[in-house]
């Protein structure tokens, strides 16, 4: 795959996607698979502010000033945090943006940043969830306090009641947001954060819907092919 805008002629560059899911929508699971699977690079801009932070960057230098005063970090700050990490990142490896953009601004400021550097936007992929069925599988979860091996009180309930299958272990643990109240809340906010985008998104045909319902290899599958079709 070769593009225009700065990336020299028949240099191969990498699928860059923005991957967007509630809470419990797997999200995480298959970013972190993206990453193992296919060598991309998840940027998260509030990991890659914090790590900016403790390197002591320019822009990390910056942000620690904003946040000292307690004020929210400007678009200009964030777009310098992208900026730094799409230099350090070879050309041909693929980027998965997590948690921006989350305006049209910085919508915009991804478009501009990407193709400084001979980059562009390929896909949009949403984790399509049903809300009922996603506070049912979240405040339903739990695990064996001493190995983490996960349960739900519905669909994963230990073979031995009490008895952890994998460590025998009696100590089990739920985390403490797995509420439903808390998994509404948190829903609302994505929602809140990603209606602005999704029509812009949509507008050039990048939004790809994925059924974030379905068990993690299927959804794995459907986001391969979605990348392997280009």
């Amino acid at each position: 795959m070769t593009q225009s805008g700065g990336a020299p002629a028949g240099e191969a560059v990498g699928i860059n996607i923005i991957l967007l899911g509630p809470p419990g929508a797997g999200k995480g699971t298959q970013a972190a698979r993206l990453v193992e699977d296919r060598g991309m690079v998840q940027m998260s801009t509030g990991d890659m502010l914090r790590a900016a932070v403790k390197a002591g960057t320019p822009m990390g230098i910056a942000a620690k000033a904003v946040m000292e005063r307690g004020e929210l970090i400007a678009d200009s700050i964030v777009s310098g945090l992208i900026g730094e990490a799409l230099d350090a990142t070879p050309l041909s490896t693929g980027i998965i943006f997590d948690g921006y953009p989350r305006t049209a601004e910085q919508a915009a400021n991804l478009d501009a940043l990407l193709a400084e550097r001979g980059r562009r936007l390929d896909h949009v992929i949403e984790l399509e969830v049903d809300e009922e069925a996603l506070v049912d599988r979240i405040t339903g979860r739990f695990s064996c306090a001493k190995c983490g091996a996960g349960y739900h009180d519905r669909y994963k309930l230990p073979k031995v009641p009490g008895v952890c299958d994998v460590c025998g272990s009696t100590e089990f643990k739920r985390r403490p947001d797995d509420v439903a109240e808390t998994v509404r809340m948190r829903m609302a906010e994505y929602r809140a954060k990603t209606e602005p985008i999704l029509p812009i998104y949509a507008a050039r045909g990048l939004v790809r819907p994925v059924d974030g319902m379905a068990d993690m290899e299927t959804v794995e599958a459907a986001i391969a092919a979605l990348l392997t079709a280009g």
